[in-house]
């Protein structure tokens, strides 16, 4: 019995035991996963027709560098106290800070649940149409994908481990083929030199679109890292599964663009004669990037639904996020994730800070913890305006750049605000201690 009670358990309120942990390379396969979607797939075309082809595969590089390093970063946390990172939160901000943040976190990603799944729509209805000459609503395609990725997020981090297992080979398969048949008929050499036939488009903002697509996932990397059976596996699993899973679809991407002239994925794989393929690669990329972005909603919301079970919160969770897709929040949520997405960059920025500058001490699960630490909500609410005022509008004020990524912006500045108030705070309490 406890042993079925252990493998039901996902641990989303207290540390993962030391004995259920893994190694780097399940861990990094789960971050290949994600970072192999549909979304990136689209940057990439977007790159490959603004940009020489070198100089896009430049970008593509150093932006995923910066990720892994990131990303790697916020995993060190999460390996060092097993816990997820809405539960990490409430060291930096307190049991009811950390309540706010963690629903800003879940609602954000059941956004983005409804926005892959509608995104998943209109590609498996392009590739149904002109493959099998099935033509089917997206309305119901976005729910029947809902319900898809909804099946595995109900299991927790163990489905998501084993989903991943199988999907990333057969993915990287199917996309191999798909390069393989395109270098047979333009090889390397002849598509390198092809000129940029889209929208001009320079190596920083380049750089900073690469980064800006997986910014927020770096944030969550503890939702995973907190199974690694060591602080090394988890940096280790984490770098390289955001260095290779984010770039890997980015330049596989480009080259199929460069070399059919199109940035639309589903006419390109179809040119290519592989259709069911496209089809499966369609499906298996959006369904374990929307499987995690379901799980740490769900972990968010745990928190701030303390009492209730994390099954039902998922199942409820996935179904709002589903009928959001149903009513076309594709089409509609883009402004408000962006803004979202503002809000929750610096709070990585502000857990990290506290961390590794000012109170690593205050990170113990067995230790009691504040209702309310001020300092973090004033570093969070002055970060998320950065942001927002380096967003363009009408997004945001568009008032000035600092690295011309709004979610880099705000995840900066939450860890410079964060020191500073944080020191500031030592020395006051040092001061009346000392009196």
């Amino acid at each position: 019995m406890e042993e079925a009670n252990s493998k039901n358990n996902d641990y989303e309120r207290e540390p993962v035991p030391s004995s259920l942990r893994k190694g780097w390379i399940p861990l990094s396969l789960v971050w290949i996963a994600i970072g192999i979607d549909i979304s990136s797939m689209l940057l990439g075309a977007q790159l490959g027709g603004g940009m020489n082809f070198w100089d896009a595969i430049g970008a593509v590089m150093l932006g995923s560098l910066l990720l892994g390093i990131m990303g790697a970063i916020c995993a060190y946390i999460g390996a060092a106290t097993g816990l997820s990172t809405a539960m990490i939160t409430r060291f930096a901000f307190g049991e009811y800070g950390a309540r706010l943040i963690s629903a800003i976190i879940g609602i954000s990603l059941l956004g983005w649940f409804g926005v892959q799944a509608g995104f998943f729509a209109q590609n498996v209805q392009t590739a149904l149409d002109s493959v099998l000459g099935i033509k089917l609503d997206t309305s119901i395609l976005s729910v029947l994908g809902g319900l898809l990725m909804m099946s595995t997020a109900i299991y927790g981090y163990r489905a998501l481990e084993k989903l991943s297992s199988w999907a990333v080979p057969l993915m990287v398969l199917l996309i191999g083929i798909s390069i393989f048949l395109t270098l047979h008929a333009h090889p390397l050499a002849e598509i390198s030199h092809m000129n940029a036939t889209g929208e001009p488009m320079s190596f920083g903002m380049a750089v900073s679109l690469v980064i800006g697509i997986f910014v927020v996932g770096t944030i969550i990397t503890p939702d995973v890292s907190r199974w690694a059976r060591t602080r090394k596996d988890a940096v280790l699993a984490s770098f390289f599964g955001f260095f290779i899973g984010n770039s890997f679809m980015i330049v596989v991407a480009i080259i199929l663009s460069k070399a059919m002239g199109t940035s639309d994925l589903t006419t390109i794989f179809l040119g290519l004669g592989l259709g069911i393929p496209a089809i499966l690669v369609i499906t298996l990329a959006q369904w374990t990037t929307n499987t995690s972005n379901l799980y740490s909603s769900s972990l968010g919301f745990s928190v701030v639904f303390s009492k209730v079970p994390k099954t039902l919160i998922t199942v409820v969770a996935g179904l709002i996020a589903t009928g959001l897709a149903y009513l076309g929040i594709y089409d509609r949520f883009i402004t408000f994730l962006s803004f979202i997405t503002m809000l929750i960059a610096p709070v990585g920025g502000i857990c990290i800070a506290e961390y590794y500058v000012v109170n690593r001490a205050a990170f113990a699960f067995e230790k009691g913890h504040r209702q309310l630490i001020a300092r973090s909500l004033v570093s969070w609410l002055l970060a998320s305006f950065i942001a927002y005022c380096t967003t363009g509008a009408p997004d945001g004020l568009g008032l000035f750049h600092l690295t011309t990524v709004p979610a880099l912006d705000g995840f900066l500045s939450g860890v410079l605000l964060q020191i500073v108030l944080g020191k500031v705070s030592g020395k006051r309490e040092a001061a009346k201690q000392a009196a």
